[in-house]
């Protein structure tokens, strides 16, 4: 198994940036996929998730209305749309996905830096 992200970089407040995260070693369309940040001296917390087909999505309250997940399965990636930046958006960004049995797989992660 393993996931990589990708597209992370330093944008200025109000931009835009869209994360990715390429996945191999399983069967990418049968799982949903998640998407988490860490700040600095913070825990890691979940932003969005998304269904195996992308017909159901979830996202934090922090993030709903400003970030989009979506994937594409001929792919094998899951992306993370994120617009309206702010500077608590600055995280390491990291894709994770729980197997059938309940083992968790993650990304090496992608700095997102929100700053003027």
């Amino acid at each position: 198994v393993r996931l990589v992200e990708s597209g992370g970089g330093l944008v200025q407040p109000g931009g835009s940036l869209r994360l990715s995260c390429t996945a191999s070693g399983f069967s990418f369309s049968a799982y949903a996929m998640s998407w988490y940040r860490q700040a600095p001296g913070k825990e890691r917390e979940l932003v969005a998730t998304i269904s195996g087909g992308g017909g159901s999505t979830d996202y934090a309250n922090s993030v709903q209305g400003r970030f989009t997940i979506s994937r594409d399965n001929a792919k094998n990636t899951v992306y993370l749309q994120m617009t309206s930046l702010r500077p608590e958006d600055t995280a390491i960004y990291y894709c994770k996905f729980r197997s059938a049995w309940s083992q968790d797989y993650w990304g090496q992660g992608t700095q997102v830096t929100v700053s003027s």
